[in-house]
């Protein structure tokens, strides 16, 4: 048996689901594009979506959970390839004060979101 899987999503836990909405929109152009509410307000997923490809990122609000989560050491990460000037899509980063991390030899850099996700912005190829 073959098996041929193709994403569809990818989870990360929030601290403040609209605080992280916001973020996303206006650090990637990531929207809402579905919603799922739990019973009594146990919980909270909104999936956000790009333009171009069927990805999307869940993410997943807690009741019970306000505290800051433990995300280690940050060795895990998203990435994503941004369409046109690469340069000013990172000074924009640069302006939200998002960027954690560098590396000029690679052309690549990470922008970290409100809860302290890394997600590595690449130019789009």
């Amino acid at each position: 048996m073959e098996v041929k899987a193709c994403f569809d999503h990818f989870n990360i836990n929030v601290t403040d689901l609209q605080r992280s909405i916001d973020f996303y929109d206006k650090a990637l152009g990531l929207r809402p594009c579905g919603k799922i509410e739990g019973p009594e307000g146990a919980f909270v997923i909104v999936y956000l979506a790009d333009a171009e490809t069927g990805f999307r990122l869940e993410l997943t609000w807690l009741k019970d959970h306000p505290q800051p989560y433990d995300l280690g050491e940050c060795e895990f990460h998203l990435c994503v390839r941004v369409p046109g000037d690469y340069d000013t899509t990172r000074a924009y980063h640069k302006e939200m004060g998002c960027v954690c991390y560098e590396n000029h030899d690679m052309g690549l850099y990470f922008i970290n979101d409100p809860d302290g996700y890394w997600i590595e912005v690449l130019p789009k190829e």
